[in-house]
């Protein structure tokens, strides 16, 4: 299986305000969000990112997608650097997360033609793509129905797809299935596995012990913005499930029983 996403060494701090302190219940004024991670992403292989809320797993998909740029490392996809060829790294990739917000008076049809558009695609290509994926999700009965008319399933399944308008090698989601009813939730992993299946590599977050173990085929674990552990599910669980076996790496690094 080809190494597709070389990561190397990501490191990124965030200066707090005073009213981030007080939150945070702390008096640092900088806060070591990820913390010199390293890990790889195969070709044709879903790989997550598992942690709890704060550990620095959305920062690192922010670096990834070239969005923010880390303070330390590096990552290569596919030979190409997201420090020096941003531009050609986010031609290459895909990136769901929830705070992707929808303009509630466009339609889906507007929005795939005008990310589609972002990306150079071909009319042709775009009309087909379209088709194809509004097909999938349900979304053609609803083309011409403005954003602030769909349903929260249906926005998320619209994210996904102007998210994929370029067939990106390379798709990062950000807790994909969070505040979905249970049968849209379905239909996204469901996707997730044929995406797989298309030789894409899919890299998600989610601090959901059964969705990765459902869809990943190896997983990091983060803690605090630092790698624990990286391996197969079969490998990181030991025998136990994937919950217990978090729930002892956690504790290990806490010194303390939960």
């Amino acid at each position: 299986m080809r190494e597709l996403l070389t990561v190397n060494g990501l490191c990124k701090t965030f200066v707090l305000s005073k009213k981030q302190q007080r939150l945070e219940k702390t008096k640092t004024k900088v806060k070591v969000a990820v913390d010199n991670l390293s890990f790889s992403a195969n070709e044709g292989e879903i790989f997550g990112l598992l942690g709890p809320n704060g550990a620095g797993k959305t920062t690192t998909l922010r670096m990834l997608s070239t969005l923010i740029k880390p303070d330390g490392g590096d990552a290569v996809l596919d030979g190409i650097s997201i420090l020096r060829q941003p531009e050609q790294v986010r031609a290459r990739i895909g990136f769901l997360t929830s705070e992707l917000k929808l303009e509630d008076f466009f339609t889906p049809n507007y929005l795939f033609d005008f990310f589609s558009n972002l990306h150079h695609v071909a009319p042709q290509v775009r009309a087909a793509r379209k088709q194809a994926l509004f097909s999938r999700f349900g979304i053609d009965r609803f083309a011409e129905v403005k954003v602030a008319e769909l349903s929260t399933g249906m926005k998320q399944k619209l994210s996904l797809a102007v998210s994929l308008a370029h067939d990106p090698d390379v798709i990062i989601f950000d807790e994909p299935t969070n505040g979905l009813d249970v049968i849209t939730a379905k239909s996204v992993t469901d996707f997730l596995l044929e995406l797989k299946g298309q030789g894409k590599t899919v890299i998600l977050s989610t601090h959901i012990f059964s969705l990765v173990e459902k869809l990943c085929d190896r997983v990091a674990v983060i803690i605090d913005g630092k790698l624990v552990v990286c391996d197969t599910i079969d490998k990181v669980r030991g025998g136990r499930s994937l919950e217990d076996r978090f729930f002892e790496i956690y504790c290990e690094m806490a010194g303390a029983v939960l």
